[in-house]
């Protein structure tokens, strides 16, 4: 869910667990360039992941198979590797937050790591994304005096964090109080200071900032209690001509915020991000690889890649494979990089309803049942299939299809959607289950092009 698909294809499908000692995590890659490949453009991705699944920060350590050679890279070390450049990556944090906590002191600018790459010199500027980079530039420029708050809404991977991170490259530059944090971080940073009685020093820590840009704001749609610190938060800064940055997946209007956030945040500018056109995709491509061979450049331009993160993960894919073969990247050497990717033609996007109404009709749950709170086996197992394909067949969020599915949290969504991937790939039964409802789908368009 966090990077492109063909990066996953290329990089960490091929590697596995070895073992887990004290709090170390060993894992086996295919090669040495994979090992290093890991370790500096997605060692921040792993951590991040493995730490929340195991509860506590575990380091990292990448061993080619075969070997007793490990690269190692500890929790705490530089995230700003991640991949991908431009992308609406979460703000991660630095080993400075420890040592300011400790010192009671408030390092704005340091306590969440900006990424250096995100700034407004790497942001390719195109028809798609030029008023969201102006009114950026425009608020970096004069903070809390036009477009507060600035509200930045997209699909993902189009932008959205890149441009949080260069209004705070700039404000920090100009020794602003900056807090860059992720929704989640906030979430989490909340509850905490009202379970632990330390709710001052939380209103301190944000209220005292000259600036709070807040990435993924959607996030918190299901969390009434975090709505209302935000809200407080929010107007405090407000009042006190501080400004304020969000980024979204949908129009304030449209989300599933409370309706005094909604209205505050449609109170200032909101903006949006679209996916990049032709010439966008290709000046993306030749600032990334300015080196490359125009024609192959044209060739991955010339697919109509859905985000930022999609071609950016064509463009490694392109890359890897060059040096994996360690031959240069050509015309014909792209092309068979590319040619598992190339060879999907884009797919229609399915509806809602066709969707439920061609599981309903396969599983025998009616779709009320699906979009209901009933957990019985069969409604539970038609619901998680649900979850799956309204994010590959319809393209939505994890936000959207909890709410197209009765107004579940995205993060039951994602747990949904990672088990159903995991069925897939152990189950063979699962794997019928989905391709008949796929089949389910196409029969009925057939009958209405047909009939129509």
């Amino acid at each position: 869910m966090e990077i492109p698909r063909p990066n996953y294809e290329t990089w960490l499908k091929p590697t596995f667990a070895v073992g887990l000692t004290d709090d170390t995590l060993s894992i086996s890659t295919p090669s040495p360039f994979a090992a290093e490949m890991l370790d500096k453009r997605l060692s921040g991705t792993i951590h991040r992941t493995v730490s929340r699944v195991a509860g506590r920060k575990l380091n990292v350590e990448f061993q080619v198979a075969g070997s007793n050679g490990f690269r190692r890279r500890d929790s705490d070390a530089d995230e700003q590797s991640d991949s991908p450049p431009v992308s609406g990556a979460s703000a991660s944090l630095s080993k400075t937050e420890d040592s300011a906590s400790a010192s009671g002191e408030i390092e704005y600018s340091k306590a969440y790591a900006l990424k250096p790459s995100f700034n407004f010199r790497s942001f390719v500027v195109g028809p798609s994304n030029r008023l969201a980079q102006a009114a950026a530039a425009k608020v970096a420029e004069a903070p809390g005096n036009v477009y507060n708050p600035l509200y930045i809404y997209s699909d993902v991977g189009l932008g959205k964090t890149h441009l949080l991170h260069a209004i705070g490259h700039v404000l920090s530059e100009r020794g602003s109080k900056v807090m860059c944090v992720s929704s989640e971080r906030f979430t989490n940073e909340y509850i905490t200071a009202i379970r632990d009685g330390s709710t001052d020093r939380f209103r301190e820590r944000y209220r005292s900032a000259d600036a709070l840009l807040i990435d993924d704001i959607q996030f918190i749609s299901s969390k009434p209690q975090t709505q209302e610190g935000f809200f407080h938060t929010f107007n405090d800064l407000h009042m006190a001509g501080k400004q304020i940055v969000v980024t979204g997946d949908d129009p304030a209007s449209k989300s599933l915020l409370q309706e005094r956030i909604q209205s505050r945040l449609a109170g200032g500018l909101e903006v949006d991000l679209q996916p990049p056109d032709y010439e966008s995709r290709y000046a993306i491509l030749q600032s990334k690889a300015p080196d490359l061979d125009p024609t192959v450049l044209d060739k991955i331009a010339q697919r109509a890649h859905q985000n930022v993160r999609e071609l950016e993960g064509a463009l490694n894919r392109v890359i890897a494979y060059s040096q994996l073969v360690g031959s240069p990247v050509t015309n014909d050497l792209a092309e068979k990089a590319l040619r598992s990717l190339l060879s999907q033609t884009p797919k229609d996007v399915a509806s809602i309803g066709e969707v439920l109404s061609a599981i309903s009709e396969f599983s025998g749950v009616a779709v009320e049942r699906i979009t209901g709170k009933r957990r019985d086996r069969a409604t539970a197992e038609a619901r998680r299939m649900a979850m799956y394909m309204l994010r590959e067949e319809s393209h939505l969020t994890s936000t959207r299809v909890g709410q197209a599915l009765g107004g579940k949290d995205h993060s039951t969504v994602l747990y949904a959607q990672r088990r159903f991937e995991q069925l897939l790939e152990i189950d063979a039964e699962t794997r019928r289950h989905l391709s008949a409802v796929r089949d389910i789908i196409n029969r009925a368009r057939r009958a209405s092009v047909s009939t129509g």
